[in-house]
């Protein structure tokens, strides 16, 4: 462990201080998940939302590119608004100056309605890499998470940890993230947030307050912009206002979080990435170089997957009850199919099976990437380790008298808590922080 200067009077917890917490956040995830399917709008004004379609007349921004906040588009800004300071494009016509110089002045960005289903899609690759890459990980939302990574680095190769983890990202799925590495989950929140886009900060131990200090206090981990306000009426300005403060006028004025708010500024937290409860599903991905139209290395790379799934499943104690395949057709055509098994099970042999005879539709078509999925997970001991042996006991206790059946939704999606994961307080300013670009998931879907 690296030694880092530490203010006088200050001691560290050795523990905390071996703790190597990393935070990646998404940049615009929503943004540029539309620019993966649509290659035309990188560098472009960018805008995902809701209400902007032919007859809507209420709507919001889920989220603005960095080029569309250039001109005022906000994350959860008023759509009517975000058409006034960015007025939209009819289509992609990269020469529309040449025939109409003003239709460029007075049509600027390009709008995209809200696709959750894609936009899940895209974060499940993402959430693979990030479980390959730290034994502990906690799901924040569709497009953030903490990582311990303890075991996995030291401080000494810290930013070469996280800098491997941002380009595989890159790499393999096509966004962009910002990590941010402390040893404490509020520490690696702002890091997160300190150099975006693309961004990387490590704040190493003994440094944390020092990092600290100088941010306003809209920067502090759960202060949202009501809460700025009433710190700054308090005479607070800085983390190190609030950190050199009396602790007891901010119990008075927010409660509990009033104690929260003086412990992080002073660098204080010793909460543990944990886990928000068990997987609801496992799943890997491979992309082929270029798409790939004969039937037999897709068939290769199904099984290949399968056995991964399944072997990922069996380690973790898992039994599933979905197995589900991904076909992603050019330019980013996600197709999902899946089918609902009559019980748990543990049964490799038959993944492998149905991944093949589900991936079968697309067996002709160009493919850039396959993916195998099993889902429906349940984590409870049980000695049933075959779909036959399930059988059995079902029909003899004559609790279910179906058999397997298919389930050809498009819901291939694995399922995401939404933004509030408890590390905030619940209220309406406490919410994700809106300069990230992003609204939470749950504004935009009903889970």
């Amino acid at each position: 462990m690296s030694e880092g200067p530490r203010l006088p009077g200050v001691e560290a917890d050795e523990d905390e201080e071996d703790r190597i917490v990393c935070h990646v956040d998404a940049d615009c995830f929503y943004a540029s998940c539309e620019r993966l399917r649509e290659p035309e709008l990188q560098g472009e004004p960018v805008v995902v939302g809701m209400g902007y379609e032919p007859g809507e007349t209420v709507g919001a921004v889920a989220t603005a590119s960095y080029e569309a906040r250039e001109f005022g588009v906000e994350s959860a800004q008023a759509i009517s608004t975000a058409l006034e300071n960015l007025p939209r494009r009819a289509a992609l016509d990269p020469d529309a100056a040449d025939h109409d110089p003003d239709l460029t002045r007075e049509e600027t960005g390009f709008y995209r309605p809200v696709d959750m289903d894609y936009y899940e899609s895209v974060a499940s690759e993402v959430r693979e890499i990030l479980h390959d890459c730290a034994d502990v990980v906690r799901e924040v939302s569709i497009d953030e998470a903490y990582l311990d990574v303890t075991e996995r680095t030291a401080w000494e190769v810290a930013d070469g940890f996280a800098r491997h983890v941002k380009d595989r990202i890159r790499r393999e799925v096509g966004v962009t993230v910002s990590v941010g590495a402390a040893p404490t989950m509020s520490a690696a929140k702002i890091a997160s947030d300190f150099d975006k886009p693309d961004g990387l900060t490590v704040v190493r131990p003994g440094e944390v307050r020092e990092f600290l200090a100088p941010l306003e206090v809209d920067l502090l981990h759960g202060v949202g912009p009501v809460t700025a306000r009433e710190l700054r009426a308090m005479g607070l300005e800085t983390a190190a206002d609030v950190a050199a403060a009396d602790p007891e006028p901010l119990v008075e004025a927010f409660g509990e979080r009033g104690r929260e708010l003086y412990d992080r500024a002073r660098g204080d937290d010793d909460r543990r990435v944990e886990p928000k409860g068990e997987p609801k599903s496992f799943s890997r991905e491979s992309a082929f170089a270029d798409p790939v139209s004969e039937p037999e290395p897709k068939y290769e790379q199904i099984e290949t997957l399968a056995s991964a799934v399944a072997d990922r499943a069996r380690r973790e104690g898992a039994l599933y009850r979905t197995v589900g395949v991904k076909a992603v057709l050019p330019p980013y055509d996600v197709n999902t199919r899946a089918k609902s098994l009559s019980g748990p099970v543990d049964d490799p042999d038959l993944v492998e099976r149905i991944a093949r005879d589900l991936f079968a539709e697309f067996e002709t078509d160009p493919v850039r990437k396959v993916g195998v999925r099993v889902a429906n997970l349940e984590f409870a001991a049980a000695d049933q380790a075959s779909l036959d042996g399930w059988e059995r006991r079902a029909d003899e206790q004559r609790t279910d008298g179906g058999g397997a059946t298919d389930d050809d939704s498009s819901d291939g999606a694995e399922s995401t808590p939404d933004s509030n994961d408890g590390d905030e307080p619940a209220s309406p300013d406490a919410s994700r922080d809106l300069e990230d670009g992003q609204s939470s998931l749950t504004d935009f879907a009903n889970r």
